[in-house]
C-alpha cells in the first residue's frame, strides 16, 4: 500500500516537475535577471564592491559589540537577517545538491550554476528592495515583508498573492523535508560505519524525531531566536566547510585546471546519455544546474526576502546589498569549493552515474580525511541543513498569517500553530523517505513559488529603479524625498527614525 501510494507520488510530481522545469520558467529565471540586471546597469557589478561596504565589512569590525535596541519595533539586526536568510540558502544544496547536480547533470551544470546565481544576486537585491519597501508592521510592532506582500500591494493581484503564499507553505515543507532526510542519511550511515549500526530504519527514524523537537523549541520564538541562533552557527559552519575544502582542494591542486576545463567544456555537451562522461544532453545540463542554483541561493523564489524584510534597517536598498552578497557566498563561494573539491578528488570517467548524492558527498571527505572527514562532515552537513530546516519554518509562519490574517489574531494563532505541528511531523517522516523522490518534490515546490514572484519582479522592475536611483541619489548629496516604504505613514516613521540615527552619530 505505502509503495503504490509512492509510487502515485512519483508519477504525480514527475508529470508538474517536467512542466514547472521545462523550458519557459527556465527562460523566465534568465529573463527576469536579466531585465533586471540590464535596468539597474548591471548592480550586482557595478555597486558589488559598495555591497560588501555595506554589509560584510562593518559587520565583521562590529564583531562582539552590542546592539542597541530602537524600541520602535520588533526587529532584528540586519546581519541576524542576513544569518537567517543564508542559513536558508546554505543547506544541503550547496554540498549533496551540488554533488547530485553534477552526478544527474555532468560538471557542466556548475556553468548554469554560476550563471543563474550572476543574474540572481540582482534578482534577489530586488526582492528584498521590494520586499522592505511593501512590508507591514502590526500593532505589537513586528515586521512581516515577502513575495506575497509586494504581489497584493505593489502588483496589486490578490489572488496570485495567496497562490505564491500557498506555494511558499509547500515548499517550506518541500525544503524541510529535503534537510531531514539528508540529516538523517548522514547521521545513520556515519553511526554504521563508526559503530556497525545495521537497524538504519530506526536510526533515521530517532534522529527525525531529535530534529523535530529541537527546531520545535527554536521556531516557538520566532525570528529573534531564529536570528540568534542562525547569527551563531552560520559563520562557524561556512568557516569550518571552507578551510576544509580548501584543504581537500591544494591535496588535488594539479587536478584544478581539469577541473575548470570539464565545467567550460561541459556545459554545451550535446552527448546522449552514454557517450562521454556519464554522458548527458545539453537540455539535462541546463535543468540541473539551473534547478539546483536555484535551489542553493534561492534567488527568484522569494523566500529569502521574508526574513530580510523582519530587519532594523530603515532603508530598502541597504538590505537589497546583502541580498547580492548572499547569492555570490552561497553560490559563488560555498558551491563552487563543493564542485571544484568533487572533481579534484573523483575521477568522472570511473563513476558509473548511479551513485547515491549524499554516500558521494560524505566519500568526498572520506577520501580526502579519512575518518576524520567523515567525522567533520557528520558536523558540517547537518548543521547546513538544520539551519535551512528553522528559516523555512519562519518563511512558511508568514506565509500562513498572510494568508489567514483575516480571521483574527486568534485565528491566526491556531493557524500558524498547525502549520507547526504539521510541519514537525512532516520532519520525522522525511527522514525515512527515499532521497532522490524528496529531492524531485522540492524542485517541484521551488519552481511553482517562483512563478509567481518572478512574474511580480517583472512587473514592479521600474520601481526597484527609482528606488535604486532614490538611494543613490541621496547617498551623492542631492535633496530628494526617501522612498522608505509604500505607505506614507510608515514612510515618515522611517525618515524620522534615520534622521534621528544621523543625529545621533554627529
Amino acid at each position: 500500500m505505502f509503495e503504490s501510494i509512492i509510487s502515485l507520488i512519483e508519477r504525480v510530481n514527475s508529470a508538474i516537475n517536467g512542466f514547472v522545469w521545462g523550458w519557459p520558467v527556465i527562460i523566465l529565471i534568465l529573463a527576469t535577471g536579466l531585465l533586471l540586471s540590464v535596468r539597474t546597469g548591471f548592480l550586482q557589478v557595478t555597486r558589488f564592491r559598495e555591497s560588501l561596504n555595506t554589509t560584510i565589512i562593518p559587520t565583521l569590525k562590529s564583531l562582539g559589540q552590542k546592539r542597541q535596541k530602537d524600541g520602535k519595533a520588533n526587529s532584528i539586526s540586519q546581519f541576524e537577517a542576513f544569518s537567517a536568510a543564508i542559513s536558508g540558502t546554505v543547506g544541503t544544496g550547496n554540498i549533496v545538491g551540488v554533488v547530485a547536480a553534477i552526478l544527474t547533470g555532468g560538471p557542466g551544470a556548475v556553468l548554469w550554476m554560476w550563471i543563474s546565481a550572476f543574474f540572481g544576486m540582482v534578482t534577489n537585491y530586488s526582492e528584498n528592495v521590494l520586499g522592505l519597501y511593501y512590508r507591514k508592521k502590526d500593532k505589537e510592532g513586528n515586521l512581516s515583508g515577502g513575495a506575497f506582500y509586494y504581489i497584493a500591494y505593489g502588483l496589486k493581484q490578490k489572488w496570485l498573492a495567496y497562490l505564491a503564499a500557498a506555494f511558499c507553505m509547500l515548499a517550506a515543507v518541500g525544503m524541510s523535508g529535503v534537510q531531514a532526510n539528508k540529516i538523517s542519511g548522514t547521521l545513520s550511515n556515519a553511526f554504521e560505519r563508526a559503530f556497525g549500526l545495521t537497524d538504519i530504519g530506526l536510526s533515521k527514524i530517532v534522529i527525525g524525531i531529535v530534529i523535530a523537537v529541537i527546531a520545535g523549541v527554536i521556531i516557538i520564538g520566532g525570528i529573534q531566536r531564529i536570528g540568534k541562533v542562525a547569527s551563531k552557527l552560520v559563520p562557524f559552519m561556512s568557516l569550518l566547510f571552507i578551510v576544509m575544502s580548501l584543504i581537500a582542494i591544494c591535496m588535488h591542486i594539479t587536478n584544478v585546471p581539469h577541473a575548470f576545463a570539464l565545467i567550460f567544456t561541459k556545459a554545451f555537451s550535446f552527448k546522449a546519455a552514454g557517450g562521454g562522461i556519464l554522458g548527458y544532453t545539453f537540455s539535462t545540463v541546463i535543468r540541473k544546474g539551473m534547478a539546483r542554483g536555484v535551489f542553493s541561493n534561492e534567488a527568484g523564489l522569494g523566500s529569502s526576502v521574508i526574513a530580510h524584510s523582519a530587519s532594523e534597517t530603515r532603508e530598502p536598498v541597504k538590505q537589497g546589498l546583502w541580498g547580492i552578497f548572499e547569492v555570490f557566498f552561497d553560490t559563488f563561494v560555498i558551491c563552487t569549493l563543493t564542485a571544484i573539491t568533487f572533481l579534484t578528488t573523483f575521477d568522472l570517467d570511473a563513476l558509473r552515474g548511479t551513485e547515491d548524492d549524499s554516500a558521494m558527498a560524505m566519500e568526498m571527505f572520506s577520501t580526502n580525511f579519512g575518518s576524520f572527514g567523515i567525522a567533520i562532515f557528520s558536523v558540517i552537513l547537518p548543521l547546513f541543513a538544520f539551519t535551512t530546516v528553522l528559516a523555512w519554518a519562519y518563511y512558511g509562519e508568514k506565509a500562513v498569517e498572510f494568508c489567514f490574517g483575516k480571521l483574527g489574531k486568534k485565528g491566526v494563532r491556531i493557524s500558524v500553530i498547525i502549520f507547526k505541528s504539521l510541519f514537525l511531523l512532516l520532519i520525522v517522516a522525511s527522514s525515512v523517505i527515499e532521497s532522490q523522490l524528496i529531492w524531485d518534490i522540492d524542485d517541484t515546490f521551488n519552481g511553482l513559488m517562483s512563478v509567481p514572484n518572478l512574474i511580480c519582479l517583472i512587473g514592479l522592475s521600474g520601481l526597484v529603479v527609482q528606488i535604486t536611483r532614490n538611494y543613490f541619489d541621496r547617498k551623492s548629496g542631492k535633496d530628494v524625498e526617501p522612498m522608505l516604504s509604500a505607505y506614507p505613514e510608515l514612510n515618515e516613521e522611517f525618515k524620522e527614525d534615520i534622521l534621528s540615527e544621523n543625529a545621533n552619530m554627529r
